[in-house]
């Protein structure tokens, strides 16, 4: 039987990656941040000093991601998340992680205490549409851009980081366009997942809403 896996795509600051850890937790599934593979390759690209948008430096630095980068904490830097946005758009970035994502979902690493993966929840922008189209729970976790912005502000003010409520909205507007406009897997809800706008729900409401739908598809199947 093919693993059980959730995918879960949504804008920057939507709160899908708070969402994915709390589900992955709950269900005792295994988790991938796919995020995290091009910050990864975003910050062996900086480090190099090279350009996010050669194609050339980004695939090299990208069959260079492991799991000491997919650790460092600079990747939650806003200099990586920008790069990071520059050579996502790039279909040779895509395709050269793509195989990574999809061998998660179709081998989940085992959690740790249990014997065996029930299932994966991986989380970024097209998780549903191209990496895992057949995944047993699509859900697409949005809000308002200015909601996401104010949530960017805090994160960043939490720790340390100097930052404008103006600049942070007008790097998520360019954020958003790079995305949703991209030639290769634009951001974009897959026509059979859930969208859940999460401006006005608290992660309890998000995180309660999406576990009862994971938990009726789970019962639908036996499991």
């Amino acid at each position: 039987m093919r693993p059980f896996v959730v995918a879960i795509d949504g804008p920057a600051a939507s709160g899908k990656g708070t969402l994915a850890r709390r589900l992955a937790e709950r269900f005792r599934f295994a988790h991938l941040d796919s995020g995290r593979l091009y910050r990864a390759t975003a910050l062996l690209v900086l480090r190099a000093g090279a350009d996010p948008g050669d194609p050339v430096a980004a695939v090299g630095a990208a069959r260079r991601v492991s799991p000491t980068v997919l650790g460092d904490p600079l990747l939650s830097s806003e200099d990586v998340a920008r790069a990071s946005s520059i050579l996502s758009a790039l279909p040779q970035v895509r395709a050269e992680l793509l195989a990574m994502q999809r061998n998660f979902a179709a081998h989940p690493p085992v959690p740790a205490g249990q014997v065996t993966a029930r299932g994966a929840v991986i989380d970024g922008r097209d998780i549903g549409t191209v990496v895992c189209p057949d995944a047993a729970v699509k859900l697409f976790v949005t809000a308002g851009l200015e909601a996401r912005a104010e949530r960017r502000l805090r994160e960043l003010r939490e720790r340390g980081a100097p930052a404008i409520y103006g600049d942070v909205l007008e790097d998520m507007k360019e954020r958003d366009a790079r995305d949703s406009l991209r030639r290769v897997a634009p951001l974009a809800a897959a026509p059979d997942a859930v969208t859940i706008d999460t401006t006005l729900l608290d992660a309890d409401q998000v995180f309660e809403r999406a576990a009862d739908i994971i938990t009726r598809a789970l019962t639908a199947r036996g499991l």
